[in-house]
């Protein structure tokens, strides 16, 4: 059960040091609607560290302009490639870096956890995931975004947005635990 919610901006981002996914939710009440999406197109820049300085300009550029109440990030996966996962790490902390520089409370879901909340299968594809999110929310065939990318990170957003009438979220905190000491009069012990 999803808890009304008055207005929140949702920034979703997709991790990734070529292409940089990120979609803007916009919730009203219990309805979601995209704002925009796109992508970070980084494979002009061959310089590693500069890409992670590019990321972090332009999430920042993303966050000034749509205000986002709150940021999801996808997971890096675990893959065979050590190098792979290091730069996307990398890539993700600094769009998170981005983030806490400009005040926004971050969620980060594993790919399997989002593919999930939308699907209902962890093993989901991509193109998948992107035709759940084209209907869920009523997005026509010609507006849908061109990159998996731009769509992997609505989903982020999708999925986080689906989390908010859980109470550690709602009150933000990150487990049960943390929840139970910020809400000491809402449990029995």
């Amino acid at each position: 059960m999803l808890k009304s919610v008055a207005e929140k901006i949702i920034l979703g981002i997709d991790p990734g040091t070529n292409l940089m996914g990120y979609g803007v939710l916009k919730v009203v009440g219990t309805k979601a609607t995209l704002v925009t999406s796109g992508i970070i197109d980084l494979r002009k820049v061959s310089d590693g560290y500069l890409k992670l300085g590019e990321i972090y300009r332009r999430v920042q550029r993303i966050i000034d302009s749509f205000l986002p109440d709150e940021m999801a990030v996808e997971a890096p996966f675990f893959g065979a490639n050590v190098q792979s996962m290091l730069k996307l790490g990398r890539a993700q902390g600094v769009a998170i870096a981005a983030a806490i520089s400009r005040d926004v409370p971050i969620a980060e879901y594993a790919p399997t956890k989002i593919k999930m909340a939308i699907t209902g299968n962890g093993a989901a594809s991509k193109e998948q995931v992107a035709d759940m999110l084209r209907r869920m929310l009523d997005i026509p065939k010609d507006d849908m975004p061109k990159h998996l990318d731009a769509t992997d990170a609505l989903g982020a957003a999708y999925c986080h947005f689906l989390q908010m009438g859980r109470p550690e979220v709602e009150k933000g905190a990150r487990s049960w635990k943390e929840y139970v000491n910020k809400n000491p009069d809402k449990v029995r012990k």
